[in-house]
């Protein structure tokens, strides 16, 4: 091997795009603006879902002939 240090291997960036990574790097994922979260809707929602399936399945139910 001509190089024996691994960190010679990677190509160094000038100070302007250094800025430019670090900038990104700062922001984060997080960085976007999120609505609050809203136990409550949750929680309406896992209520209509399930009496949907419930009503859909009653209906299966008897067009089958089981009720």
């Amino acid at each position: 091997m001509s190089n024996d240090k691994p960190e010679d291997d990677h190509p160094v960036l000038s100070d302007e795009d250094q800025a430019r990574v670090d900038r990104f790097v700062r922001t984060g994922v997080n960085a976007t603006e999120k609505k609050p979260f809203r136990p409550l809707l949750l929680i309406v929602l896992l209520i209509v879902v399930v009496t949907g399936f419930s009503l859909l399945s009653q209906l299966l139910a008897r067009m089958a002939g089981v009720y």
